[in-house]
């Protein structure tokens, strides 16, 4: 499945397709534990939060336009996820990923995971940086991607 293809939920800036102009950028998407995602015991394994965080990535800067630019050129510098209850094969959860903070070369995520109900799964942040043009070390951030990670607000996928 294409992370343009995942459902999601409108946020406050408008309808399904419609970015908004609240804030820094966000998404939110509904992901199912697959087979391979869990361990023994039925439980989701803890990288299925890692996996949903970068689906939830790609659909973001996809819905924002910037995923030509941005595929390939963001490698995480630091991930820290807290897991507070589990899910099983099959079960939903919602996966919200939100721009944190945009520094010079560095952009930091706020993931929040929850079941259907609302209940807490795991959250965290991870942190990326923007590479240059020959990936051999971190660049600013243009400020065309900059405007649209921090000021697009709640986004749907395409």
């Amino acid at each position: 499945m294409r992370p343009t293809d995942l459902p999601t939920e409108a946020g406050p800036g408008g309808p399904v397709g419609s970015p908004s102009t609240n804030g820094p950028a966000s998404i939110r998407l509904r992901q199912r534990v697959a087979w391979p995602d869990t361990d023994a015991a039925g439980i989701y394994h803890w990288t299925t939060i890692a996996r949903f965080a970068e689906v939830a990535e790609a659909a973001l800067h996809s819905a924002l336009g910037i995923l030509e630019e941005t595929f390939g050129a963001t490698p995480r510098v630091s991930v820290h996820f807290e897991f507070h209850n589990p899910l099983r094969f099959n079960d939903e959860a919602w996966v919200e990923l939100a721009v944190a903070a945009v520094g010079r070369a560095s952009l930091r995520y706020r993931l929040t995971v929850t079941d259907l109900a609302g209940a807490p799964v795991a959250d965290g942040e991870i942190v990326c940086c923007l590479l240059d043009t020959q990936r051999s070390g971190p660049r600013p951030w243009p400020d065309h991607l900059r405007a649209a990670l921090e000021t697009s607000g709640r986004v749907a996928s395409t």
